[in-house]
């Protein structure tokens, strides 16, 4: 509030001396300073093409305390059906539905859009999307210590309140800073282990043929993966033994 009074006189004096006119400019002026500082509700203004003034109201102001941090959830089930707690998780849980689309559309899974012309079309379309997106966050899940995520985070998640805002742990804090894990091996982002596990690669080798005529044999060679890479393989590995993967999701 005071910051914006001090812009909202800035522009009064401006208006007062000639260096501003005009009702459109000035309100253009005054727009930018109450749509920035949010404050737009709790200033009564007046303008004219040479004029300008403005005060605050003081019963908006007046009532604003009571309301400042609070919001209010509002849902279908019944309190015996879902506790309050519950409401909060459920509604937060939405950033997970968000943070989905931006993965299939752009941060990872590069979804590019595809016209269809029938519904079963459209349907399978869909179907695979959510299908690679499935795929993935196991993948997360597994590699969830490697990574830079917080476990502990994560597993506390139905247990801590869900109103206070949520604090990483110190081993998390560590890893982030240092880019290490408690082994000293490096921690990756999602991306940057999917690019260095890029580089393990099957090679198709031909050997050199003794004639012209004689057809040169063929065998594979697969890069050998170095320790963190084997960790990283062997970790999607036990995907199908964890039958709880599942429900978390």
């Amino acid at each position: 509030m005071q910051a914006a009074e001090a812009d909202l006189d800035a522009i009064e004096r401006r208006v007062a001396r000639g260096a501003l006119r005009g009702a459109a400019n000035i309100g253009m002026r005054v727009g930018e300073v109450v749509n920035r500082r949010k404050v737009k509700k709790h200033f009564e203004c007046r303008i004219g093409d040479d004029s300008f003034s403005h005060r605050r109201r003081a019963e908006s102001v007046r009532r604003e305390p009571a309301l400042d941090g609070v919001y209010v959830i509002r849902t279908s089930p019944a309190a015996e059906d879902m506790a309050a707690e519950d409401c909060v998780r459920s509604c937060k849980a939405l950033t997970r539905v968000e943070r989905a689309f931006r993965t299939m559309k752009t941060a990872d899974l590069h979804v590019r859009p595809i016209h269809h012309r029938t519904a079963d079309r459209v349907r399978a379309h869909i179907f695979l999307c959510m299908l690679a997106y499935y795929v993935e966050w196991h993948m997360r899940e597994a590699w969830r210590d490697i990574l830079f995520s917080d476990p502990e985070l994560a597993a506390s998640w139905r247990m801590r309140d869900p109103v206070a805002p949520a604090q990483r742990s110190g081993a998390a804090r560590r890893k982030a800073a240092t880019r290490r894990l408690p082994d000293g091996t490096p921690a990756y982002s999602f991306r940057t282990l999917i690019e260095d596990l890029g580089t393990v690669v099957r090679n198709t080798c031909r050997a050199r043929a003794a004639s012209a005529k004689g057809a040169a044999a063929t065998f594979e060679m697969t890069t050998l993966a170095e320790p963190e890479q084997e960790r990283a393989l062997s970790l999607i590995g036990e995907i199908g033994a964890n039958p709880a993967a599942n429900e978390a999701m």
